[in-house]
């Protein structure tokens, strides 16, 4: 049985083994997962841009077709190095499972897999298969707790070169730790609106966080999710007559789409109803938003999501290097969204 503890999933990424040819990253912690995915496979030394030599697949296709996982694994590179099969969304699908299984049986030597799951219970067919078996690895990700928050503020800040005092990280402390995708985008925002000084104070903590106008940023983010380019204008236009951050607004959107994320990937991997998972969301719903993120559910697919996710970080970054065209650039790329909403719509 091979299951590190939770503290020790760090030290193994570190120092990736092929002793291990399959592993399984899991847990509560959808932002943890992805970032601990992203950085195993970075160290496995594979290009991970190559769709040849990296394999992008969903479990649920695999549920449906077992056979996919080992035509895939026995597949040989054409290059050296080795291969990188992706597999993102497991969960419950006991096909998938299975396919797994077989796999084991005789992992290939030059292919890692690489699996991505949300939180899976105890006894759980996958994670079964993972832990009891000698030639593949399980390593669960929980939310932050004070030591790992403490890091992860201490390494997005040296990223930026800066300081914080010691009552601003206290503050940090009380706002981040449910997940670590949005605390590392929270900790990225200040670190842009905090860009130039040499330390970040509790005032600017209590700034970027408290000047948030939540009916007004709903508005906008109502507007984008379902695809209504004019009331996006009209919000953007009164955001940008109040002086609103482009920061906040866009933070605001960004927070709006990991949720999406996080409830598609339920909706999934669990085959839940919108409406279920939107009714059960905690924090709650506000109930007049409720029915326009169940639309929103149906019209965002997964690979929507991530697309969306993906511009949205970037236009954070080139908005803050063109401040002149920076309304521009971000008015620009909400539309966009809206657009791309609308046509999910039809």
């Amino acid at each position: 049985m091979v299951q590190k503890k939770a503290h020790e999933v760090d030290d193994f990424l570190a120092h990736p083994s092929r002793i291990y040819p399959v592993i399984l990253i899991y847990g509560t912690d959808n932002g943890l997962v992805s970032e601990r995915a992203n950085l195993f496979a970075r160290k496995t030394g594979i290009n991970i841009e190559d769709p040849f030599s990296t394999i992008r697949l969903d479990a649920t296709d695999i549920d449906h077709d077992t056979a996919r996982l080992e035509d895939e694994a026995r597949t040989f590179s054409l290059f050296d190095g080795g291969r990188l099969i992706w597999i993102r969304n497991a969960g419950t699908q006991k096909g998938f499972a299975n396919a797994v299984k077989w796999l084991l049986q005789k992992p290939p030597e030059q292919t890692f897999i690489l699996i991505e799951a949300g939180g899976l219970k105890k006894g759980v067919a996958l994670r079964n298969v993972v832990e009891q078996a000698a030639n593949a690895i399980a390593l669960p990700c929980y939310s932050d707790d004070a030591r790992s928050i403490d890091h992860l503020i201490d390494d997005v800040l040296s990223k930026f070169d800066l300081r914080i005092s010691l009552d601003a990280r206290d503050m940090l402390h009380k706002n981040l730790g449910a997940d670590r995708m949005a605390s590392r985008g929270e900790l990225e925002k200040l670190c842009f609106y905090a860009k130039g000084k040499n330390i970040i104070r509790i005032e600017d903590v209590s700034e970027i966080i408290s000047d948030v106008s939540t009916t007004s940023q709903d508005e906008i983010i109502d507007a984008i999710i379902s695809g209504n380019v004019s009331t996006l204008n009209n919000n953007f236009d009164r955001q940008q007559s109040s002086r609103t951050s482009l920061f906040i607004i866009l933070h605001a959107v960004q927070h709006q789409f990991q949720k999406l994320q996080e409830f598609r990937f339920i909706m999934d991997t669990e085959n839940k109803s919108a409406s279920a998972i939107v009714s059960s969301a905690r924090p709650q719903i506000f109930f007049r938003r409720q029915k326009l993120v169940e639309h929103a559910l149906l019209c965002w697919n997964a690979e929507r999501l991530a697309r969306a996710m993906e511009r949205l970080y970037t236009v954070m970054l080139e908005s803050r290097k063109n401040t002149e065209l920076a309304p521009a650039i971000v008015r620009q790329n909400l539309i966009a969204l809206a657009v791309e909403a609308a046509r999910a719509r039809r």
